[in-house]
């Protein structure tokens, strides 16, 4: 004897909830990433090597922090569009994949401007 699945649908009233949540969430979101942008670019800026470099890994991670908070944003409003288990499954496993893809890239990169801070350091100032 086979049973069918239950019917997985969200009333609309919830539908439009969420979605008004993300909404408002990705606007707070990005007040706080231009006061964030507006701080970093405040800071006095020097020749020195070292704080230089610092300054870019602090772009570079306030740039990927604002990358992966809006991939996720996007991941929290497809879900709330879903239909049905398997979908949720699916935008699931797509955004997980994703996210450690952008993660591996984003730790490469941040690594490799450390590496070449240190070997600049390194060198004989002339």
């Amino acid at each position: 004897m086979t049973t069918k699945p239950p019917n997985f649908e969200i009333p609309p009233e919830m539908r439009e909830m969420a979605e008004k949540s993300v909404e408002q969430a990705k606007k707070a979101f990005d007040g706080f990433m231009g006061a964030a942008y507006k701080a970093a670019g405040t800071l006095e800026g020097t020749t020195d090597t070292i704080q230089a470099g610092g300054k870019d890994i602090g772009r570079k991670a306030l740039t990927y922090a604002e990358q992966n908070v809006a991939a996720a944003l996007e991941f929290a409003s497809s879900l709330v569009k879903a239909r049905d288990p398997q979908q949720v499954l699916q935008l699931q496993s797509d955004f997980i994949k994703s996210q450690l893809q952008a993660f591996g890239e984003q730790a490469k990169d941040i690594g490799s401007t450390a590496s070449k801070i240190a070997s600049d350091v390194a060198k004989p100032q002339k």
